[in-house]
């Protein structure tokens, strides 16, 4: 009989870099008041949904992020290595357009395909796909049937969706342009490791009229 974990997938809360459009990998990077604020919504939305368990990246900014959600149900969030964020390289800490400025020829091979063209220095996509959906699958392993807080980051939960999916990663920024900051995406794994997404970007909390 095949069982089904049902994953739901967060974005950690905006930092002081994702404000800016900086790249934030594998840099330890605090989250703004926004993000902080992303964080306690997140908290109220898992006391009011079934959770089983919280797992989160290694990284500060989704451990954190994930901080209200456990004070909430009482829980020990699990950290995975796995989900960390992917190492962009001479991008840390820099935009897509100050790159650009200075390589343009590499910036536009990274926009026709970021997993062929990764920047200088930086992890490759394809093995960050790996280790991120190897990640997921554990996590649905250790819980069969069971509902999974997993807090991680917005290029590895893409890269690892369409991995799990079955969609080319090289398509993963046009098929998924972003993951908003601790919105809901939830996606059902089955014991023989095949997934299926139930939603995508679903905010925690309705906008404000």
């Amino acid at each position: 009989m095949t069982t089904a974990t049902t994953l739901l997938l967060a974005r950690h809360g905006q930092t002081v870099w994702h404000a800016e459009n900086r790249y934030a990998g594998i840099s330890d990077v605090p989250l703004t008041d926004t993000g902080r604020a992303q964080a306690e919504a997140l908290g109220r939305w898992a006391a009011a949904h079934p959770v089983d368990a919280v797992w989160t990246s290694t990284l500060s900014r989704a451990v954190i992020t994930a901080a209200p959600a456990c004070r909430a149900l009482g829980f020990t969030p699990h950290r995975e290595p796995g989900l960390r964020e992917c190492d962009f390289g001479v991008l840390e800490g820099r935009t897509l357009a100050e790159f650009e400025a200075e390589n343009p020829k590499a910036a536009q091979a990274f926009r026709t395909d970021p997993v062929a063209n990764p920047f200088p220095g930086a992890e490759d996509p394809s093995a960050a796909a790996e280790r991120g959906a190897a990640a997921l699958r554990r996590i649905a392993a250790a819980h069969p049937g069971e509902r999974v807080l997993v807090v991680a980051h917005n290029t590895l939960l893409r890269l690892v969706l369409c991995t799990l999916l079955s969609i080319p990663a090289g398509e993963y920024r046009r098929v998924f342009p972003r993951l908003r900051n601790a919105a809901i995406s939830e996606l059902l794994v089955k014991s023989d490791g095949s997934a299926s997404l139930l939603s995508l970007n679903v905010p925690c909390e309705p906008d404000p009229a």
